[in-house]
């Protein structure tokens, strides 16, 4: 038996339940709908208490090491499917209430809030992909026809790069470089040398298009939340993923 076939069984062999993927794999080689994803465990903590430990190097490690599908490459994973593992693992582990302090606008002063995950509800697109799990569109300004992607979270590791290859001073191309990973094909043409190029040249009325309309094609939870504060004001939040996510008790 292979070390891989031996490796697959051990962690189907730990404590693990199903996990129902929101994109519903469609952006996926695999096309898997869902995953299987392990509990947290005790050596678990050891990580969720590294006062090292970065939000994304949080993130990383738990997806690498949680999820339990030989040759599923957590690089694939979009957003949404990485925030539904996350809530799993959470709730599994700490239970749905998430607190908040949050600040009173109008005094100043902080109160807590609590917001029950299992309420946060998911956003369908409003455009389906292909059978690639790409979309295909025509830019308003200049006339030509791409087919784009989501990004991944290979992708946005890539981009969070770039900042270690430029110099404080210089200006960081994270624009020209995200577009570069969204146009998969240009004209019928995957010629990236070719897209590169016509990037660099594209009308702001175009880039725009791209990201309004990947908007409607991404399928996302709603994370937005309107609070009201003891002094009666509003007060808008986002839920986020960051290391407290993971540390309600510690």
């Amino acid at each position: 038996m292979s070390d891989a076939a031996i490796y697959g069984q051990e962690m189907f062999s730990l404590p693990h339940d199903v996990v129902v993927l929101p994109s519903k794999g469609k952006f996926y080689t695999q096309k898997k709908e869902s995953i299987k994803v392990g509990y947290l465990t005790a050596q678990d903590e050891n990580i969720l208490l590294s006062p090292n430990q970065t939000k994304d190097g949080l993130i990383n490690t738990l997806l690498r090491n949680k999820i339990y599908e030989p040759g599923f490459d957590i690089n694939q994973l979009i957003d949404v499917d990485v925030q539904a593992v996350l809530i799993f693992l959470r709730n599994t582990s700490f239970g749905p209430e998430y607190n908040f302090k949050i600040k009173d606008p109008s005094t100043g002063r902080d109160f807590e809030q609590v917001i029950l995950l299992e309420q946060l509800s998911y956003v369908e697109p409003e455009i389906e992909p292909t059978e690639d799990g790409l979309f295909t569109f025509s830019l308003p300004k200049s006339n030509v026809q791409v087919k784009c992607k989501i990004l991944n979270l290979g992708d946005q590791k890539e981009l969070d790069k770039l900042k270690d290859f430029y110099p404080p001073n210089m200006t960081i191309p994270v624009v020209t470089k995200k577009l570069e990973k969204q146009i998969v094909e240009l004209d019928g043409s995957r010629d990236r040398e070719k897209i590169a190029q016509f990037i660099s040249q594209m009308p702001i009325a175009d880039s725009k298009h791209i990201r309004n309309t990947l908007t409607k094609c991404e399928p996302r939870l709603d994370l937005e939340r309107t609070i009201i504060a003891p002094s009666g004001e509003k007060v808008t939040i986002d839920v986020s993923f960051g290391a407290e996510f993971f540390r309600p008790f510690f």
